[in-house]
């Protein structure tokens, strides 16, 4: 007899499926009975936070869906803070848990892991969330899930099977798999925004996350149309040192300022919130007038006025411009200049302090061509997300915009590493936040995963006590004393060095990629 737990395995196979990061416990045990001789990869975090997290990279990095499984109760709520993130990163994440027997749901008698109402709970954060009461249900909820991550705008999704449900017969079992695809871009729509594109003087294009897949065509319409390519952080990487790239935030006031000159704006696979458009809070961003959004998502079309809407995959969407406005149309001739004097003056915006951080970053990546680096909230990231050019698309993430979860870095870069074995992985992290998910250091070793987790240690919530201080609040709780991270890292059977200087960063990097396996850099900031 096969069992629902076992038939689990055969089925997410089937869906291509090949990691699952996850802790195993008495919940979720029956989960695993077909695992060990299925062709799926286990990886164990240290926490379930580390499971939603490695899940989050491994899917940003791949294009794939990240999976964890975890147990009932508070395995699931310790992966509610990575499904939030995910939620808000339009992030493709399977949530398998466990649940308590179905005769005691919702009773209160205080089985081990109970919650009042755990998918009720689970719907408030996931796209969608279901309990499988019986094995003929699991097919059809798999289905439902992928359709979802490759039809829509993707985020979490949630199943639930009960420990009783687990255990049922479910011989030949089939899959029902997933061909479900975007919308195909409407025709009128096209149409308008191709008459739009057609009077435009000063067009501009303003790409987000959801064009990060799209870098070839978003560079033919570039071209095409003479505009300028202004990036938001989750679209950096694209059109990597283009004369019409501006790898800026919408935040600068250089970029707000070349937004407001151009006389349309055609908006690919961005959601326009405040942590890209209104990073410092002063109300500053104004939506354009003559606005061309394409998005995946209706919901997010018709939450801002728009000219002309077009739902769609941003690939395909703007294949279908290009196609609709024809050989004929001319480029605006100073595209290139205007972009050139954006980057220029956005640049000149930044700090010293952020300007020699960006510059951190820059080493990294001239250090390691090709990098994926995966960032926490910390200074340099803060830095590089109002500007840094990165040279590779989809390569560079990370949790200082959207949710804003500290402890993302380290884990997430380990779900990166598995997701793309082939292309160096940089974990830029800094003291604070590292002390977060610090155990999951061990998980690169067990996995094999080659992460350089590169430590930026001011000894504190540096950018948060900034904040403090500029707004006259004396600083309280900013300053949690950082451990020895060359000595723990070591502990860990994980090589180390600390920096006192950051030009030795590039030597440094070279060093630890050369290795193959995971190392820690830590560099010391007075």
């Amino acid at each position: 007899m096969t069992t629902l737990g076992e038939a689990l395995i055969t089925l997410l196979e089937a869906h291509g499926v090949d990691t699952v990061f996850g802790i195993p416990g008495v919940h979720t045990v029956e989960l695993y009975r077909g695992l060990a001789r299925s062709k799926i990869r286990h990886v164990t975090p240290r926490h379930e936070q580390g499971a939603g997290f490695m899940a989050d990279g491994y899917a940003r990095a791949s294009g794939r869906p990240g999976v964890a499984f975890v147990i009932t109760g508070p395995g699931l709520t310790n992966t509610i803070t990575a499904m939030g993130q995910a939620r808000a990163d339009s992030v493709p994440m399977l949530v398998i848990s466990g649940v308590n027997a179905m005769p005691t749901l919702g009773k209160g008698l205080g089985f081990l892991h109970e919650l009042p109402d755990q998918r009720g709970m689970m719907e408030k954060v996931a796209l969608l969330s279901q309990r499988i009461t019986e094995a003929s249900e699991l097919p059809g909820a798999l289905a439902q899930a992928f359709a979802l991550f490759s039809s829509s705008r993707p985020g979490p999704v949630h199943i639930e099977i009960p420990t009783d449900v687990m255990v049922k017969p479910a011989d030949d079992m089939v899959a029902l798999l997933s061909n479900a695809a975007p919308p195909a871009p409407d025709g009128a729509a096209i149409a308008s925004a191709a008459k739009l594109i057609a009077t435009s003087r000063r067009p501009l294009i303003l790409a987000g996350g959801g064009a990060r897949r799209a870098e070839a065509p978003l560079q033919r319409l570039a071209e095409k149309l003479g505009a300028p390519v202004v990036e938001t952080t989750n679209a950096r990487g694209l059109l990597h040192r283009h004369p019409l790239c501006v790898p800026a935030s919408p935040s600068l006031k250089a970029v707000r300022a070349l937004m407001a000159d151009a006389d349309l704006v055609i908006a690919a696979g961005t959601e326009f919130g405040p942590t890209d458009y209104d990073g410092y809070g002063d109300g500053g961003f104004v939506l354009p007038s003559n606005l061309i959004r394409i998005d995946i998502g209706a919901d997010q079309i018709v939450r801002r006025p728009v000219t002309v809407g077009i739902q769609a995959d941003c690939a395909e969407a703007i294949e279908a411009l290009l196609a609709a406005i024809g050989s004929a149309h001319a480029a605006a001739p100073d595209g290139e200049a205007r972009a050139a004097a954006a980057r220029k003056a956005a640049f000149a915006e930044l700090s010293p302090a952020y300007t020699a951080q960006v510059h951190a970053v820059e080493m990294i990546r001239d250090a390691l061509p090709g990098a994926i680096i995966v960032g926490d909230s910390t200074q340099p990231i803060y830095a590089a997300n109002l500007y840094y050019d990165h040279d590779r698309p989809a390569g560079w993430f990370n949790a200082a915009t959207g949710f804003g979860a500290l402890g993302y870095g380290p884990p997430a870069a380990i779900g990166a590493a598995l997701a793309v074995p082939d292309a160096p992985v940089v974990c830029l992290t800094g003291d604070g936040g590292f002390q977060f998910t610090l155990p999951e250091l061990g998980v690169a070793l067990d996995s094999d995963a080659p992460v350089i987790f590169v430590i930026w240690n001011n000894r504190g919530y540096r950018e948060i006590e900034t904040s403090m201080l500029d707004v006259g609040v004396e600083p309280v709780g900013v300053s949690p004393a950082p451990p020895d991270f060359c000595k723990l890292a070591e502990a860990y059977g994980i090589s180390a060095e600390r920096l006192a200087e950051i030009g030795a960063l590039p030597q440094a990097l070279t060093r630890a990629r050369a290795t193959g396996l995971p190392c820690v850099i830590e560099i010391t900031v007075a």
